[in-house]
C-alpha cells in the first residue's frame, strides 16, 4: 500500500498496487486475458452444436438421396482429378524437377486430366473411377500394412495392424470386383457414420456447456476493459 500526494487536496490517500512483480501484468479474473479465455470457452460449445447439426443434416442427405450425393461427390472427384493434372503438367516443365522425373510427372498429369474429364461424360464413369481409385488405394495401403505387420515382430499391436491390413486388402478386393455395389454400401456407411459423429458432437457441446455453466453471458464478457495503471510519482531531490 503507497500513498499518492498529488490529490487537489494536498491530502494523502491510500492507492492500491497490481500483484506481482514490477512491470509483470496482472492474470486474474477481470482481466483482459481471462476475459478472452471466458469468451474463447464459451464460444467452443456453440461451435461444437453447430458442427454436429451440419453431420447430422449432411448425413440425412446422404442417406434419403445416396444417388444424388454420389453424383455430386463423382463431380467433385473429376474437378480434383482435372485440377491436380494440370499443375502436374506446369510442375513437369520447371526446373527444379529432375530431368528423370519429368516424363512421370507429364504422364501422370496427362493421365489425371484425361480421367478427370472423362469424369463428366456421366455420372457413370465418374463413380466407377471413384470406386477404383478408392479400391486401389486400400488395396495398396493393406499389402504395406500387413508385410510391415509381418516383417516386424517388435511391433506393438502387432496383429491389430496384421488384421487391418488384411480388412484393408479385402475393402479394395471388393471395391474393385464390384464397384458400384460396393460404392453404393460405403456411401450409405459415409451416412451413418455423419449421424454418429454429429451426436457425439453435440453431446460433446452440451456437456462443455455444462461444465461452463448456465445462465445470461457474464458481465466481463460484454466488452474488454483494459485496467488502467497510475505511474510512480518520481521522487524529489
Amino acid at each position: 500500500m503507497t500513498y499518492s500526494s498529488d490529490s487537489p487536496h494536498g491530502a494523502e490517500q491510500p492507492r492500491g498496487e497490481p500483484s506481482g512483480r514490477p512491470g509483470e501484468r496482472p492474470f486474474g479474473e477481470g482481466t483482459p486475458y481471462a476475459t478472452l479465455q471466458n469468451m474463447l470457452s464459451d464460444t467452443a460449445w456453440q461451435v461444437l452444436v453447430a458442427a454436429g447439426v451440419v453431420a447430422i443434416a449432411l448425413g440425412i442427405m446422404v442417406l434419403a438421396w445416396p444417388g444424388a450425393t454420389l453424383v455430386v461427390v463423382g463431380a467433385l472427384f473429376g474437378a480434383y482429378l482435372l485440377i491436380s493434372g494440370i499443375f502436374q503438367l506446369v510442375g513437369a516443365f520447371g526446373a527444379h524437377i529432375p530431368r528423370h522425373l519429368r516424363v512421370l510427372s507429364f504422364v501422370t498429369g496427362a493421365l489425371s486430366v484425361l480421367l478427370g474429364l472423362l469424369c463428366f461424360r456421366g455420372p457413370a464413369q465418374s463413380i466407377l473411377l471413384l470406386a477404383l481409385w478408392i479400391g486401389f488405394a486400400w488395396l495398396l495401403r493393406g499389402v504395406m500394412q500387413t508385410a510391415t505387420a509381418i516383417s516386424g515382430e517388435g511391433m506393438p499391436a502387432r496383429g491389430w495392424h496384421l488384421f487391418l491390413g488384411v480388412l484393408t486388402i479385402l475393402g479394395g478386393i471388393i471395391l474393385i470386383v464390384a464397384p458400384f455395389g460396393s460404392i453404393t454400401a460405403l456411401t450409405v456407411v459415409a451416412g451413418i457414420w455423419l449421424l454418429a459423429l454429429g451426436i457425439i458432437e453435440i453431446m460433446h457441446g452440451i456437456q462443455l456447456r455444462i461444465h461452463l455453466g448456465g445462465g445470461a453471458p457474464r458481465a466481463e464478457h460484454r466488452g474488454l476493459h483494459f485496467p488502467r495503471f497510475r505511474s510512480q510519482p518520481h521522487p524529489q531531490a
